[in-house]
């Protein structure tokens, strides 16, 4: 389980303010499957929400530490039913993410304007 300074988790908690849940946790409890769901949301997003939906106040702060575990991801914050999680991205994830911008001119009329553009020099001193 991460530990987040003070800081961190009050940026995180900012930045979480406006996110809605992505995973509601209901009657059932915390089966496996609900685990992979919180584990694909956290590699797709850092930071979700997570509902729990008619489940006791101590089996939500049980529950709350068994996610983490398993995880290994950081609690920033427990609302009532709303916990928010956080877990830094893996770093191939980081850089796939970013798609390669074809520079190629999709019509006649960029084409154009390309062989009509300058290219710039830079001269160094």
């Amino acid at each position: 389980m991460n530990e987040l300074t003070p800081e961190q988790r009050r940026v995180l908690r900012a930045a979480a303010h406006h996110l809605h849940p992505l995973v509601a946790i209901a009657g059932k409890g915390l089966a496996p499957t609900v685990l992979q769901e919180i584990d694909r949301s956290l590699t797709a997003h850092e930071l979700i929400k997570v509902k729990l939906q008619g489940i006791e106040r101590e089996e939500r702060t049980a529950i709350l530490d068994q996610i983490c575990t398993e995880l290994l991801c950081a609690p920033v914050q427990q609302i009532g039913n709303i916990l928010v999680l956080w877990r830094e991205k893996p770093e191939e994830t980081k850089t796939a993410a970013a798609p390669k911008r074809n520079p190629k001119p999709r019509t006649k009329k960029q084409a154009a304007a390309a062989l009509e553009r300058p290219r710039r020099r830079t001269t160094r001193t």
